[in-house]
């Protein structure tokens, strides 16, 4: 697919590529958040002009919502795979791993999307806030559901409550994000990771 943009002289628009155009908004917001990245560094990031964003993208709200789009889609790939683990913990241990993976590796800008998204919100931008609160509690319903899978096999005491256990993950996941941020490295969070699993309830 590819986007037409206004020409600012007579002759045919000059085009170019919104897959490509939208992979660069997203490393901005993920580097910047929602607000603190601005029109100006989206659209020199983007290659295009403030009008052809808005002809292709909508505006900064519809933009910012198609780039996590394409940051769950290509950047957490590894959520559905670790539900698909045979046991509970594998399931944490893939999560936990596939999130320092994705948070603080080499190529990408550190910390989560989502997290530093909501963190930096303010009362002017609640509707994103809502909407990365709602993809996330989405999220965090999958594993509930895949916790109370493993309670029922026997896989987790019955003394263990999967929306408990699920929250516990939940802020593990999110702590790490923070920290990646921050500037912990790999082997800190590692040993994070290790410590969590290592008092997992269960096999």
């Amino acid at each position: 697919m590819k986007c037409s943009a206004p020409s600012a002289v007579r002759g045919r628009p000059r085009e170019f590529d919104p897959d490509d155009a939208l992979a660069a908004a997203l490393r901005v917001f993920w580097t910047r958040g929602y607000e603190g990245a601005s029109m100006a560094e989206l659209t020199e990031a983007m290659g295009i002009t403030k009008p052809s964003l808005y002809a292709c993208f909508g505006n900064k709200e519809a933009l910012f919502k198609k780039a996590l789009d394409l940051y769950e889609r290509d950047k957490l790939a590894y959520i559905g795979t670790a539900l698909e683990a045979p046991t509970a913990r594998g399931v944490a241990e893939r999560l936990l791993n596939g999130a320092l993976a994705t948070h603080c590796g080499q190529n990408d800008p550190h910390g989560c999307l989502g997290v530093i998204s909501t963190v930096a919100c303010m009362t002017e931008a609640d509707s994103i806030r809502s909407d990365v609160i709602k993809r996330r509690a989405s999220s965090e319903a999958a594993v509930v559901k895949r916790f109370e899978q493993a309670r029922d096999e026997g896989d987790l005491p019955d003394s263990i409550c999967p929306v408990k256990l699920a929250g516990c993950l939940t802020t593990q996941l999110q702590g790490l994000s923070v920290k990646a941020q921050g500037g912990a490295g790999p082997e800190e969070l590692q040993g994070s990771i290790d410590t969590f699993l290592s008092i997992w309830p269960g096999r």
